[in-house]
């Protein structure tokens, strides 16, 4: 298997394909994203799917929850390290930036208490979210530095978490099953 590095070939000749596309095309249109989220019966287990992809995400013992898949917070966690992770791919790519290795740690606080009386003051979303990015390159210094600045101004779900967001919702109430008289 080959490494990294020749990933960031084919990263870039990608890279250029889509910038020539987009450059051809007159008008470019916001890409609309969707998540379908069903609870699935008894084991209250949350079926994630996008695309033709499926993720679960489940709840330990604690909160009824069968330890199946990652909790919510644990995927946010997560999606954070692989979009770091997917960004850092892209933009050395881009910079002609060497690397061998690239891992993303991804740490945040949840309290079990969060908004109850008493502990009012802590947030009931994770918080004092955190990352390291470890990079194993042949790159100056001064190259991952202006790297890491790329990353952390291209990352859409970094950005997401640190910029102010509205976030519309709506409840509809679908047709409610007959409950059987027993």
């Amino acid at each position: 298997m080959s490494g990294i590095t020749d990933y960031l070939q084919d990263k870039k000749s990608a890279l250029d394909a889509r910038k020539l596309r987009l450059v051809q095309e007159r008008e470019v249109a916001p890409q609309q994203l969707k998540a379908g989220i069903r609870v699935a019966g008894r084991s209250g287990v949350r079926e994630i799917r996008i695309r033709d992809f499926q993720i679960i995400s489940d709840s330990g013992p604690e909160l009824a929850g069968h330890q199946l898949g990652a909790s919510s917070p644990e995927l946010q966690l997560g999606v954070l390290g692989s979009c770091l992770s997917h960004i850092t791919l892209i933009q050395a790519a881009e910079r002609g930036v060497p690397l061998e290795a690239v891992e993303v740690e991804v740490t945040g606080n949840m309290h079990p208490l969060a908004g109850k009386p008493g502990y009012e003051h802590i947030p009931v979303y994770l918080h004092n979210i955190a990352y390291t990015l470890r990079i194993e390159s042949s790159a100056s210094s001064k190259e991952l530095a202006a790297l890491h600045e790329a990353v952390e101004l291209a990352c859409p779900i970094l950005n997401l978490l640190q910029q102010p967001q509205q976030v519309a919702g709506t409840l509809v109430r679908t047709k409610q099953k007959r409950r059987k008289q027993v």
